[in-house]
């Protein structure tokens, strides 16, 4: 069963086989995230990353998985802060494998196993909650790098 697209505000950036999806408010720094991503993976802290889309994306629920992909008017372009609009190499889509919420008012130090998922249309992903104030390419890179200890 396929459901979607469903267009939302996001940047997503994927990262070797997924994609990490990006929310927030206006002004919450999703494209410098996205950016930071791509960075990362240049420089091999993780995967390769590439951009999905940055500032408006849609979600599609395939085979299981929740599917990210650019809005068509807005595919291979990323806001650089200081610079503009930019070109950019991009993939049409990928599966989501992470999401990332910023500026979330659930953001805690030691957050609640329910605060690191989130759920749509029946498929359950992690998520990472990152609080005002707090830089979160360490915590992306962790998520994506690091395994959970028991």
């Amino acid at each position: 069963m396929s459901t979607g697209p469903a267009s939302i505000h996001a940047s997503a950036v994927k990262v070797g086989d997924h994609a990490v999806l990006i929310r927030g408010p206006s002004g919450a720094g999703k494209s410098r995230l996205a950016f930071d991503l791509i960075l990362a993976g240049r420089a091999g802290q993780i995967p390769p990353a590439v951009l999905v889309g940055d500032d408006r994306v849609h979600l599609a629920t395939r085979g299981g998985e929740m599917w990210v992909s650019a809005a068509p008017a807005l595919a291979g372009l990323i806001e650089i802060r200081g610079l503009g609009i930019r070109a950019c190499d991009h993939v049409s889509e990928a599966p989501i494998g992470l999401v990332v919420d910023l500026m979330a008012e659930d953001a805690e130090r030691l957050p609640a196993p329910e605060a690191l998922r989130w759920t749509q249309n029946g498929i359950e992903l992690p998520r990472i909650p990152v609080g005002t104030g707090q830089q979160p390419l360490p915590l992306v890179v962790a998520a994506l790098t690091t395994t959970k200890s028991s």
